[in-house]
């Protein structure tokens, strides 16, 4: 250890840094190598700070070990002098890791024996700073001076940094001559323009983890679409930074690439055991999306290795979710498709030295620190009698598992590839009593699909080591696998366990409960497709995990209703008026147009006769200072109908409530005064229900035992709910159909439940119109 460290400061590295590389087991091995290499060329003292550097940067980001003496060799021979031409070395080999290796083509692109001249530097300076002159002299030492270095640079590819920086601030001064204090002085920052009122707000509170927001304006498809997230090319795979190559990776990328095409292949997997929430929004946009935008192909993959949680209702739910999301799948496949292949990947497994049976307990293995498994070196025959009695059905439950000779990126030992279950499958019946894990399926399943992007959420970045170990450990063809940050939101809880306790203990009716952020909560209560969508647009396609504000969302929906909900007029609290100057019998037709924005789209018909109904909160006894609605000494106009009613007389119950209104009606264009409002109304309405809905929860995070210390059961919001049963709703809606959704006027965003019948038609509150805080 300590000649090792006496090695590591002879080349340059500070004691500090030497003692941190010791400890890294692979990085000390590599550099120990690299020092070697070098000193055979150079001999024991000839490895000096700067060349010791280089060798340093290259053991610590050279993947492919097999390399390891080529580089080494060009840096002591000083063909690659500079952190520059190292990163080219090391891309160059990343793309090309078959043998040979092209001793010309490589040193091409390392720059090996370019030699840039002070005057070469001086004339390319002087060209960017001649390109640059009217905007320098304008903003002299405010202007960026980045952009003549990064011009530079370009021109000059090989050219030591420094040294171009110098001729750039040498030339700079002879343009503009020395600092005055005008140039010393701090920028003025330039002011923000005011957002739309909107537009979806992002701020620091909402992005967890310092996620990355996409700028606004900016499609899916945009974000998704050619180089825009730098993933490899089909074929290309080698590129991936700890992308594993064995001898025979090539010629599996060639065999890959007959089948494919070149053309992309994605899969979104769910396990059918619940149903989608919107953080599997984000998931179908991202993994459909891709493929969309490039021209390839999805496919939907039931995860279904675990019998005991999964029930056709979920396999319909999630499909019928993909499709309402707008993506038909390419082909719907099942895990369950290839158990045979599975299992017979597991025998090979087994028969190539990597896989075990083992008999520890469920108990024993939990956590990272479980015990080594004492069958770890059973002899290789043995695990394939005792895996075949396991298929066989000759062992209980939990008395044998598969396991695979393995450590997983976060230190856990030889996770399990097969358990016992006898639980008849929905697809395969009794067929098997042996089910493969998800570590063992999943990179399998992706590698017989011929997948080419593995898209998965961050979490699975600790098994990313394992997908390319498994899939090398039985010599098949390895896709990639790239992780993306998961998506949430506050005031709810997604966990399947959490929504079945709620449903349990009555708090919700079901899945689809429009106070639920599961998909078929949100078609239910009347989010459109395409507000999701965008949501997860906006959200971008981030590498850190991100929560975001339900209000968020809703500003999306709105976006969307806005433009797609026709208006009606309805009323949820009503206020019976009588209009005393029209007969009796006095029946007319009022037209509505659908989008009062633009009347070309259409209108409809509703009746207005001596009574209509207006919302109790419309009428005020007592006038109030800034209140422009109806009160005794202030009319008030009916929208569309283009009349202005004046309060007659007060009608009240025993029990002093206000239960009619008399008034008289005139022509809104002979009024002398305009009314200061317009208020909806209905007259010879339907009855509806109406069910309103807050937040399920009152605090942000209900599942943080610290803001909620009883549990999330504990933080229910007891208002969350709110049905009334006698609205009244105008009557071009008696045609409409389950999820079909209207602007209220004046009211809200609704949209008609699925319970609704002939005789009782119920709407759900989507969201509400935003807030006039200068409306009273």
């Amino acid at each position: 250890m300590a000649d090792t460290l006496a090695l590591f400061t002879s080349v340059g590295l500070s004691e500090q840094k030497a003692k941190e590389t010791l400890k890294n087991e692979a990085l000390s091995s590599a550099l120990k190598d690299a020092i070697a290499q070098a000193q055979r060329v150079h001999g024991a003292s000839g490895v000096d700070k700067a060349m010791g550097t280089l060798l340093y940067s290259m053991a610590s980001r050279l993947r492919d070990t097999k390399r390891l003496v080529f580089l080494s060799d060009h840096i002591a021979q000083r063909k690659i002098c500079t952190e520059l031409q190292l990163a080219a070395a090391l891309d160059y080999l990343k793309s090309h890791p078959e043998d040979p290796i092209n001793q010309k083509e490589f040193e091409d692109a390392c720059g090996v024996g370019v030699i840039i001249t002070p005057e070469q530097i001086e004339d390319a300076v002087e060209s960017v700073i001649k390109k640059h002159k009217e905007p320098l002299l304008k903003e002299r030492y405010r202007f960026n001076m980045g952009l003549l270095m990064g011009e530079a640079r370009t021109a000059l590819k090989w050219a030591d940094g420094k040294i171009v920086k110098n001729e750039v601030d040498m030339q700079v001064l002879h343009l503009l001559g020395p600092k005055t204090e005008a140039d010393l002085e701090k920028k003025p920052k330039p002011q923000k323009a005011k957002a739309p009122e909107n537009e979806v707000k992002v701020n620091k509170e909402e992005v967890a983890g310092n996620g990355v927001v996409q700028p606004e304006g900016r499609s899916l498809m945009e974000q998704l679409r050619g180089e825009a997230l730098k993933f490899h090319k089909p074929g290309e795979n080698y590129t991936t930074e700890g992308y594993v190559v064995t001898p025979n990776t090539m010629n599996l990328l060639k065999q890959h690439l007959e089948i494919t095409g070149g053309q992309i292949r994605t899969r979104f997997p769910p396990e059918p055991n619940g149903i989608l929430h919107i953080g599997h929004a984000k998931a179908i946009n991202f993994n459909f999306g891709y493929a969309k935008a490039n021209n390839g192909i999805c496919f939907l993959r039931y995860d279904d290795t675990n019998p005991e949680k999964e029930e056709e209702k979920y396999f319909t739910a999630i499909r019928e979710m993909v499709e309402w999301l707008g993506y038909k799948p390419y082909a719907v496949t099942h895990a369950s498709d290839n158990f045979q292949k599975l299992y017979d990947l597991a025998v090979d497994l087994i028969r190539r030295g990597h896989a075990y049976v083992c008999h520890q307990k469920g108990e024993e293995l939990k956590g990272h620190n479980a015990p080594p498994s004492p069958w770890r070196d059973r002899p290789i025959e043995e695990s394939l009698v005792l895996f075949e009695r396991m298929k066989k059905g000759l062992f209980a439950e939990g008395e044998a598992t598969l396991r695979m000779k393995m450590v997983m990126e976060d230190g856990k030992m030889d996770p399990v590839a097969y358990r016992i279950k006898y639980t008849p499958h929905h697809r395969t019946g009794d067929e098997w009593c042996i089910y493969p894990t998800y570590d063992y399926t999943h990179c399998l399943c992706d590698s017989i699909e011929n997948i080419t992007h593995s898209l998965c959420t961050k979490e699975f970045q600790a098994r990313r080591s394992s997908y390319f170990w498994l899939c090398n450990a039985l010599d098949v063809y390895c896709p990639v696998q790239w992780e993306y940050g998961r998506l949430n939101l506050t005031y709810t809880v997604v966990s399947k366990r959490k929504i079945i306790k709620l449903v349990e203990t009555g708090v919700v009716r079901d899945w689809d409960d429009p106070r639920l952020f599961t998909l078929t909560a949100l078609r239910r209560r009347g989010f459109p497709s395409e507000a999701i969508n965008n949501f997860c647009a906006r959200v971008g396609v981030t590498v850190a995990q991100v929560t975001m504000e339900p209000h968020l969302l809703e500003a999306c929906v709105r976006d969307v209703l806005n433009d797609t909900a026709p208006r009606v007029m309805a009323v949820l609290d009503p206020l019976k008026v009588s209009i005393t100057n029209l007969p009796e019998n006095s029946k007319s037709e009022v037209q509505v147009p659908d989008f009062p924005a633009n009347e070309a789209r259409g209108s409809h018909v509703v009746p207005f006769g001596r009574t209509v109904f207006i919302e109790q909160s419309d009428f005020r006894e007592v006038m109030e200072k800034g209140y422009k609605r109806l009160t005794p000494e202030q009319p008030v106009g009916l929208r569309h109908a283009g009349y202005v009613i004046s309060v007659q007389k007060v009608i009240k119950d025993p029990q002093g409530k206000v239960v009619e209104l008399e008034v008289s009606c005139s022509s809104a264009t002979e009024t002398k005064d305009k009314p200061k409002a317009f208020i909806h109304w209905v007259s010879q309405p339907l009855v509806c229900e109406v069910r309103l809905y807050e937040r399920l929860f009152l605090h942000k995070n209900p599942e943080d035992p610290s803001e909620v210390p009883g549990g999330f059961l504990s933080d229910i919001n007891p208002n969350s709910l709110q049905v009334i049963n006698s609205a009244f709703v105008d009557r071009s809606v008696k045609e409409a159909k389950a999820f079909d959704k209207f602007q209220f006027e004046r009211v809200g965003y609704f949209s008609m439940d699925p319970d609704s019948t002939a005789d009782k038609l119920i709407f759900n509150r989507t969201v509400t119109l935003k807030e006039d805080p200068g409306k009273i």
